[in-house]
């Protein structure tokens, strides 16, 4: 198991993850549509990065970080394929975003996620993350958010 850079031929693989995920839980929003259709133009191009999980070298997780004006990063669009869950790809999807915010001299990583996604929740917790008060949101699910700081 190997965590790359995004590339441009990642791109259809970093939709399909998300839009397994998000549909199976939650309904696709226009915000996910924005991003997951152009990940280079919305995420990228704007200061952020992807990082996505290869086993084999087909694409088994991901997970964006969204530059945000605060000096900050936005974690988001992160899953695990149903096979590769309880390996601990997770955790080491969020190590990467940790080392990538400090080494990019952010001040904080940030999400959004909703409460009843328990295993990712814990995992937050796990890797430092604590509760913030409700703010505005573009995502009807969300009900959770929390920061990390670096």
């Amino acid at each position: 198991m190997e965590i790359v850079e995004f590339q441009p031929q990642h791109a259809e693989a970093f939709r399909t993850l998300n839009e397994a995920w998000i549909s199976k839980h939650f309904t696709l929003e226009p915000k996910d549509r924005e991003v997951l259709e152009d990940p280079q133009g919305k995420i990228i191009a704007t200061g952020g990065r992807i990082f996505m999980a290869l086993q084999d070298g087909e694409p088994v997780g991901c997970v964006a970080l969204l530059a945000m004006a605060d000096g900050g990063f936005e974690v988001a669009k992160m899953t695990v394929t149903e096979a590769a869950r309880g390996t601990g790809l997770g955790r080491r999807l969020m190590e990467r975003c940790i080392e990538a915010g400090r080494e990019s001299g952010a001040t904080r990583l940030y999400l959004e996620t909703n409460s009843s996604l328990a295993p990712a929740l814990a995992l937050y917790r796990a890797m430092g993350f604590q509760a913030l008060e409700p703010t505005h949101t573009d995502y009807a699910r969300c009900d959770v958010w929390m920061e990390r700081p670096l």
